[in-house]
């Protein structure tokens, strides 16, 4: 296995497990919010909303990042970089979701691209969290739990 091939693959492993954990994560307190509900009201309904969006935010960015990992999984399984890069491009634009370049980017700026997105993805998430510790804490009036 060559080095860019290693990259590709290490590349689509992470953002794999990345878009997995963070999806999780994003499920869970919609798990645990309605458990809570009955406990001195959960959440008022903009709370519930802003949660759902912020939730919608993060799994839809959790699917693109699967995509990416497969992606980067199909240019790894290609002898050259350039016949890995290629194949990605071939298949975006059969599914025409994008037109072809005349300059494909590297494998770097695509991996730099997809880490942009990661980013963009764990921030949606600190957010969602946030907002169901404040309707958590709104909800015991700053009591605990037990």
């Amino acid at each position: 296995m060559t080095q860019w091939n290693s990259t590709a693959s290490a590349a689509a492993r992470n953002l794999g497990r990345n878009a997995i954990f963070c999806g999780l994560t994003a499920l869970l307190p919609l798990v645990v919010g309605p458990i809570t509900a009955g406990y001195r009201g959960f959440a008022p309904t903009l709370g519930w909303l802003l949660m759902l969006v912020f939730c919608g935010i993060v799994l839809a960015l959790a699917i693109h990042l699967l995509f990416d990992a497969l992606l980067f999984r199909l240019a790894s399984s290609h002898e050259t970089e350039a016949a890995g890069l290629a194949a990605i491009d071939d298949l975006l634009s059969r599914m025409q979701l994008r037109k072809p370049d005349g300059t494909p980017r590297g494998l770097e700026k695509r991996i730099a691209g997809s880490r942009r997105i990661v980013w963009q993805q764990r921030f949606a998430l600190a957010i969602y969290l946030v907002i169901f510790a404040i309707l958590q804490l709104n909800a015991t009036d700053g009591q605990p739990l037990c």
